[in-house]
Formats: structure tokens, C-alpha cells, sequence
């Protein structure tokens, strides 16, 4: 198996949970639509190719560790949405005009709740199935030098290193995984003992498996599809 190797090094991540009115949770580890998506940016995609990236989505797999365990951040935020200056017309960072709606959805006040993970690092492992689209060094290319500044699963959640680390080769993703040396610990964040982990649920056994709703419908913009995975711990590679 051929693949790549990524490190999510950033002070706020969020991997997009399954959401509930303005809760907004993030799961354990990082799912394939937050990496289809982070691809997709790094390609220079947009919003009109949400089919592109729902098949890059369907052919993606990958593994996932955490090299320094993180602590939970809830973000809580409120705004009125009714004031004058929020419902002029706005302007992109791409010098497009962006206008508001009028429905229920732009009075009254507004209440999210955002939840993140803090001060972790993140190893991934992943692989392409066999389909049309975009190529690992494709792929590869695209992180070394991507389209538009990258982020990790919300705008504000912005990498401190370069995501790419290389390629590995190994028999699966959680092979792939193991081979990887553990990130540097810093002050306040010491490395995890043992590192937690998931993996595609047929590759090798886990302490238990579980579904995540990590496939996103990208036209209408909600989750929908899950793949089952292990979990447990990897050893530190000497």
C-alpha cells in the first residue's frame, strides 16, 4: 500500500461531529469528510464542486493517532442578528458580493456552542481506493504547495507546521501509522504514554469498533453514511 502521511499541529482543531441544533461537537479523531474537504481546499476546489469532492470523499481511507493528547475547548457565542450592519451587503476575501437572507434564520439572537480540541498533535495515514480523480501525487503536490491557505476543520483553526510529512508504504494504514516517530512533546503538552488510535475496522483488531458518520452529502450540506473503524493504542515506534 502506497500512501501519505499528514501531522495536524494547530493551538484549535475540530473534527465536525454529527450535529444537533447549535451544538456542534467534534468527534475523537479526524473523519474523511474533514479530509476530503482540507483536499479539496488544497486543490483550489470550491462550492460548485461538491460532486468532485464527494467522490474523493468515497475513496478515501485512513488511520489516525494522537502523538500529544489534546484538552476540549467549548466555544460559546452569541450575536444579534437583527443589528443594521449585519444585514448590508458583505464582501468575500475574494472580492465577491455576498448578500444575507431575509428568512427567520437572520433576526433575533443567535446561540452556538462550538467545541474544539486544544494544544494537540495528530498523525494520519491515508490511501486512495482505486477511482477517478485526483492522484496521491496529485495529492501530495497539492499539500507541498495548496491553492488556498489551509485549515483544519473551521477557518479559525489554522496548522502551526506544514501538514505533510511524506508517503509511507506498508501493508495497511495502521502498518503505515505505526512507522511514523511520535511528535516532539513541548512545554505543557507532554507526549501521550500510549497513543490513542483508529483504523479502518478491517484491517486489525481494536479494543472495540464502533460507526462514525464521517461521510458528508455535500449538495445538501448534512452527514449521512458511516464506515466502521477500531480503536485502541500504538506503540511508540523506537
Amino acid at each position: 500500500m502506497d500512501g501519505l502521511l499528514l501531522r495536524f499541529d494547530a493551538p484549535l482543531m475540530s473534527f465536525g461531529g454529527v450535529l444537533v441544533d447549535q451544538i456542534n461537537p467534534t468527534d475523537r479523531f479526524p473523519g474523511r469528510s474533514l479530509l476530503a474537504g482540507l483536499l479539496a481546499n488544497a486543490l483550489g476546489w470550491d462550492h460548485a464542486d461538491g460532486e468532485r469532492a464527494g467522490r474523493l470523499q468515497a475513496r478515501l481511507r485512513h488511520a489516525a493517532r494522537w502523538d500529544i493528547e489534546p484538552t476540549l475547548l467549548v466555544d460559546y457565542h452569541t450575536v444579534d442578528l437583527g443589528q443594521a450592519h449585519l444585514l448590508d451587503t458583505g464582501w468575500t476575501t475574494r472580492g465577491r458580493r455576498e448578500d444575507r437572507g431575509t428568512g427567520g434564520a437572520t433576526k433575533g439572537t443567535h446561540q452556538r456552542w462550538r467545541h474544539y480540541w486544544a494544544n494537540g498533535v495528530a498523525t494520519l495515514a491515508l490511501t486512495l481506493r482505486d477511482g477517478e480523480g485526483p492522484t496521491l501525487d496529485e495529492l501530495e503536490a497539492a499539500l507541498r504547495h495548496p491553492a488556498r491557505p489551509l485549515f483544519i476543520g473551521r477557518k479559525t483553526c489554522l496548522p502551526a507546521a506544514p501538514l505533510l510529512l511524506g508517503r509511507f508504504q506498508a501493508a495497511n494504514l495502521r502498518e503505515g501509522l505505526a512507522q511514523v516517530p511520535q511528535a516532539d512533546e513541548a512545554p505543557g503538552r507532554p507526549r501521550a504514554l500510549r497513543m490513542p488510535a483508529c483504523w479502518p475496522a478491517d484491517e486489525a483488531l481494536g479494543q472495540h469498533e464502533d460507526d462514525v458518520y464521517d461521510l458528508r452529502d455535500w449538495r445538501n450540506n448534512l452527514h449521512r453514511g458511516s464506515q466502521r473503524y477500531a480503536f485502541g493504542f500504538l506503540e511508540i515506534p523506537s
